[in-house]
């Protein structure tokens, strides 16, 4: 018997969904992929044993959307609800709520199995952590509550396990060979790509490919090189702006997301390089992920 289904984690900004994820993974050889369009991402980190397979989604966190982008973003955290198999809600000690009451609703009225993941408990007291553990079970009566340290890896693999168990029977989803050297970088790239959408107007964006060339990872830094490609002169320097304002504010945005994802400090370097056009070239395309066949 194989078990396969969907998984899709949400909750608040920076409740560790991220450093989750990373330890869910870190359970089992797996990759992480990630998926963009032009408004929003998408990170799945696919865990595979003997006879299962885990899609793991990592949604954005919930925030009251500001502009367009932020609005698409929180469109894919509302699909959640409709395609998954199981839901993990994570909070962490001290957190009194959602910050979308709507969600919430939705979590408490869900027809699939919910848990209810209370994060960093490495940093309470056992009184507090009894007092969180009956105020959520208050709030969300539907949902199975697990306490645990996704930074310290305490109590992870018995949510894995659970996972696992409310799991339907089906053939995996995902080929189990996938390749696992690339995923940080397809993360980087599409993080800059967004703050390009976001930032830059006409035909900038849709111009633009970035490629990580450099990718250090040490015990508390990330060290990363990345280009972003243009076709045109004149694109170029739009894209560094006045002084390099433009291209910085571009890395002061994109490493403030990578460093929510990662769970640890970037630095990250940008460069801006003309690859005259390169969304006509075959090659090109190629080596960017495109025109596979």
């Amino acid at each position: 018997m194989h078990k396969a289904g969907f998984v899709n984690i949400i909750g608040n900004p920076n409740v560790g969904k991220s450093t989750l994820m990373n330890a869910f993974v870190g359970e089992k050889l797996s990759i992480i992929t990630s998926k963009a369009q032009t408004t929003r991402h998408r990170i799945l980190g696919i865990v595979n044993g003997d006879d299962f397979q885990v899609v793991l989604s990592d949604t954005p966190g919930i925030i009251k959307p500001a502009y367009e982008l932020q609005e698409s973003m929180m469109d894919f955290v509302k699909s959640a609800f409709e395609d998954a198999d199981v839901l993990l809600y994570i909070v962490e000690i001290g957190e009194q709520e959602l910050k979308d009451e709507a969600f919430f609703n939705k979590i408490t009225h869900s027809k699939i199995p919910v848990l209810l993941l209370l994060n960093k408990i490495d940093k309470s007291n056992q009184e507090q952590l009894e007092n969180q553990v009956q105020l959520w079970t208050e709030k969300v009566p539907n949902a199975e509550i697990f306490p645990i340290s996704a930074l310290e890896g305490f109590n992870v693999k018995e949510v894995l396990n659970r996972i696992i168990e409310l799991l339907p029977e089906s053939p995996p989803f995902y080929p189990k060979d996938q390749l696992t050297d690339k995923p940080e970088r397809f993360f980087i790239n599409e993080t800059i790509r967004e703050k390009i959408l976001l930032h830059y107007k006409k035909e900038i964006p849709y111009a633009v490919e970035v490629d990580t060339e450099e990718f250090f990872e040490e015990e508390n830094i990330i060290r990363v090189r990345s280009v972003i490609m243009v076709e045109r002169d004149t694109q170029k320097g739009i894209i560094i702006g006045h002084k390099g304002t433009a291209l910085k504010r571009v890395g002061v945005e994109a490493r403030k997301d990578l460093e929510t994802f990662f769970g640890k400090q970037i630095h990250i370097e940008l460069y801006v390089k003309v690859n005259k056009n390169w969304r006509s070239n075959a090659n090109q395309l190629k080596r960017f992920g495109y025109n596979q066949k």
